[in-house]
């Protein structure tokens, strides 16, 4: 970079107006590769209890079919036990064929999350969509 000191002076240096952007792009260099190891570390995971709902209740329409999964695993339709197997077959006894019935599926907290998707899958193969999950209500204070 060269400056000149003197206007008489060959041998000076001489001034440069050009702005040098080098270290203004180590800098954000810098600052992006903090921030990409940072993002990650921002986005924790937290624990989450689900079977609490302060949402009102919807009104039922007729007898609701509840398929319930308990904490060992077991399947029962209104409190009474079934296997995976009979499942479909005892849905269609409830609802009569009918695969536009809601079923409200209803789960032990202990329940891991995947075993949930499964009870949910068996309730797709036996051709009923519209699953709703049941919870606490809790109360508003």
């Amino acid at each position: 970079m060269p400056i000149k000191t003197a206007r008489h002076d060959d041998d000076a240096l001489e001034e440069s107006h050009e702005i040098n952007v080098t270290p203004f792009i180590d800098v954000m260099l810098v600052l992006l590769i903090i921030f990409m190891v940072a993002a990650p570390l921002a986005t924790v995971d937290t624990p989450v209890d689900l079977p609490a709902s302060t949402a009102q209740p919807q009104p039922r329409d007729g007898e609701p079919v509840f398929l319930s999964v308990q904490a060992d695993l077991s399947l029962s339709i209104n409190d009474v036990p079934v296997g995976r197997d009979g499942l479909k077959a005892a849905l269609e006894r409830l609802t009569a064929g009918d695969h536009e019935q809601r079923i409200y599926l209803r789960a032990d907290q202990a329940v891991p999350y995947g075993d949930l998707m499964q009870a949910m899958n068996a309730l797709r193969t036996a051709g009923y969509r519209r699953i709703a999950l049941v919870g606490l209500e809790q109360r508003r204070e």
